[in-house]
């Protein structure tokens, strides 16, 4: 939502209608992933994407009649080589696209979901999208984690299972189409919920202030991670030295690190990229970042000689086998990298390859699917 969601406030401010295409399930290579939008405003204007262009010219003509009949669609597309080719999905992927339309009747919440977003707060909102009684579908709920929820989907024991799982997904940084009975049974079949978790943008922490975590910092700002730069020397540490980084924090690495764990900053999304390899800045930060219960990824800079005594520091210190085990070292994937900026991207390689299950080897020398799923 957040790439189209300037246009759709603007347009619903303004008291128009306006079609919005939504991917809601992906299977095999589908070419965007679940929660991809697509907009057709007032005067037939066209903003986002379903499909990187596969589909786009289908899903405007539909979203099109979806603005005039009122009535939204659910729609397969990419089922059979046949209806592969007539709609231009080529890839071999199948994607449900769900099509409504939105105004300010039958959107009301789209206002404050929009200032969340923009605060970073976190909000989940749920659109029941296939149900027996073609009536209730178009239906939402809007979760807030800690709050009192929004909306209702026609039942309190559907709303009640759907808030239970979008918090979840709220916590993951996923969207994801969830399956119920018609009053929300669990196991159920017949009723299907997509849930958009609109949560804050995930943290990248990059520790040493160095010329790597310059261009780590920016490619880390690329893909869409909050990036804080962490450096106890305040004469390199500075905002000047890091453009990219949304914080520029002058604190020894692993005080900074508890804080922002204690703080409830630190989650099963956060990356963590010690590039320092200096023992004084190192173990006692890893020692902290291993012992955390949930972080997506900790990896640290070094030859194999640093990476070597850095163990043998870190069992002293502690921690476990199978904690270290979770410690991506030397960091990066095998790409032959020696600029800064040639590891930057090692290292992004390396933290998307773990986070999608991607084997990190070339695509023309594997027949597995292209897109991966983690679950």
């Amino acid at each position: 939502m957040r790439e189209v969601l300037d246009s759709a406030l603007s347009w619903w401010r303004q008291g128009h209608s306006v079609g919005m295409a939504t991917v809601v399930a992906t299977f095999r290579s589908a070419p965007r992933p679940a929660g991809a939008s697509m907009l057709v405003g007032p005067r037939g204007q066209a903003v986002g994407s379903v499909s990187g262009g596969c589909l786009e010219g289908t899903v405007y003509e539909l979203a099109q009649s979806v603005i005039e009949s009122g009535v939204p669609v659910l729609q397969r597309y990419g089922v059979s080589e046949e209806t592969a080719f007539s709609v231009g999905l080529t890839c071999g992927g199948i994607l449900d696209v769900y099509v409504e339309r939105i105004d300010r009747r039958s959107f009301p919440e789209l206002e404050a979901i929009a200032n969340d977003i923009v605060c970073g707060r976190p909000v989940a909102v749920a659109t029941l999208v296939e149900h027996p009684n073609p009536s209730r579908v178009g239906a939402r709920l809007v979760v807030r984690p800690g709050t009192e929820r929004g909306g209702s989907l026609g039942s309190d024991r559907l709303d009640d299972a759907v808030t239970d799982d979008a918090l979840g997904l709220l916590a993951s940084g996923l969207n994801s189409t969830l399956l119920y009975g018609p009053e929300g049974e669990r196991r159920g079949e017949g009723v299907r919920v997509f849930v958009r978790a609109c949560a804050p943008p995930p943290r990248m922490l990059v520790f040493g202030a160095i010329d790597f975590a310059a261009a780590v910092a920016r490619i880390g700002s690329f893909l869409g991670y909050q990036v804080a730069v962490c450096d106890a020397r305040p004469v390199f540490a500075t905002c000047d030295r890091f453009p990219s980084a949304d914080e520029v924090v002058v604190d020894w690495p692993h005080r900074y690190l508890r804080k922002e764990a204690e703080s409830g900053r630190i989650d099963g999304r956060s990356v963590l990229c010690v590039l320092t390899h200096d023992p004084k800045f190192d173990v006692p930060l890893l020692t902290v970042a291993l012992n955390l219960p949930e972080v997506g990824y900790v990896g640290a800079m070094g030859s194999r000689r640093t990476h070597e005594d850095r163990l043998a520091r870190l069992r002293d210190a502690g921690v476990t086998d199978v904690q270290l085990s979770r410690l991506a070292s030397p960091i990066g994937l095998d790409l032959g990298a020696r600029t800064p900026e040639e590891t930057a991207v090692s290292i992004a390689a390396e933290v998307i390859a773990l986070g999608w299950g991607g084997s990190g080897r070339r695509l023309t020398g594997t027949a597995d699917r292209i897109h991966h799923h983690t679950s």
